[in-house]
């Protein structure tokens, strides 16, 4: 399982307003059942495989187009452990035990 921040930008839409595009994106997520999201006021966080996050970070990337956008930017954070399971939940968990 993997955990990876995705930030998806439309550029040149003529408005600094990006709401919209977040909004067509998360609903593109809610119809992928076998992952795990959580919105963020920046981001959006993705729990899953690996491969599978690729496809939907590959048609996340395409939704601005489909709105108009002429330029788009995506920046991709993969978090993906290999000696024990990684969750959001987990990662928070590890941290709020410390404080």
């Amino acid at each position: 399982m993997a955990v990876v921040e995705v930030t998806v930008i439309p550029l040149g839409t003529g408005s600094p307003s990006i709401s919209q595009y977040v909004a067509e994106c998360h609903k593109l997520l809610e119809q992928a059942d076998d992952l795990q999201v959580q919105l963020t006021p920046m981001s959006t966080i993705i729990e899953g495989e690996l491969d599978r996050i690729f496809e939907v970070v590959k048609q996340l990337h395409a939704v601005p187009f489909t709105k108009g956008a002429l330029r788009v930017s995506t920046t991709i954070r993969i978090d993906d452990r290999r000696d024990k399971p990684l969750t959001m939940q987990g990662k928070i968990k590890s941290v709020t035990d410390k404080l």
